[in-house]
């Protein structure tokens, strides 16, 4: 549980800070194709093209890249909301762990953008900084993560999603 408590928030934070998602280990290998890749030191990719998404991810750097199991991890994101977010906007978010999937949700934008001291309506350009420590208890194999973002009229905010093995 605690992989799933420290993965949320991580991702969730790097969605809406450019306004996360982020898993550590000593050895991390990002697998998938390098042409959707998000701007920065890090594992992220758009789902596919995001020239007609709401959020306009200019940056996001993970400090340490990759991370580490146990240890600090601090996430740096800017962007822009080219329209106004407003409340009721939601996340549809997956981790699958291997062929298992450990989280199947959707939840409320609004409310996870206070974890980066955000708030609705979401407007104009957005940077942050975020410190999280990862647990020492993240399990070894392939973790897969897609956060798809929709405004409460069902418009393509952004949609991020990560591959990343752990060792």
């Amino acid at each position: 549980m605690k992989v799933l408590s420290a993965v949320t928030p991580l991702f969730l934070a790097t969605l809406v800070a450019s306004k996360s998602f982020l898993f550590g280990a000593n050895q991390q290998h990002a697998l998938l194709d390098d042409s959707l890749s998000v701007p920065g030191d890090n594992p992220l990719k758009f789902c596919d093209d995001p020239t007609d998404y709401i959020l306009t991810i200019h940056n996001v750097d993970l400090d340490p890249n990759p991370p580490k199991k146990g240890k600090a991890l601090r996430i740096k994101a800017m962007g822009n909301f080219t329209q106004k977010v407003e409340q009721d906007a939601y996340i549809n978010l997956s981790v699958k762990y291997s062929l298992i999937t450990l989280i199947n949700t959707k939840a409320d934008l609004c409310e996870q953008m206070k974890q980066v001291d955000e708030s609705c309506p979401l407007q104009g350009p957005k940077d942050f900084i975020k410190d999280v420590t990862l647990p020492k208890e993240i399990p070894p194999g392939t973790y897969t993560v897609l956060a798809d973002v929709y405004t409460k009229d069902n418009e393509k905010i952004t949609c991020l999603k990560a591959t990343v093995h752990f060792s």
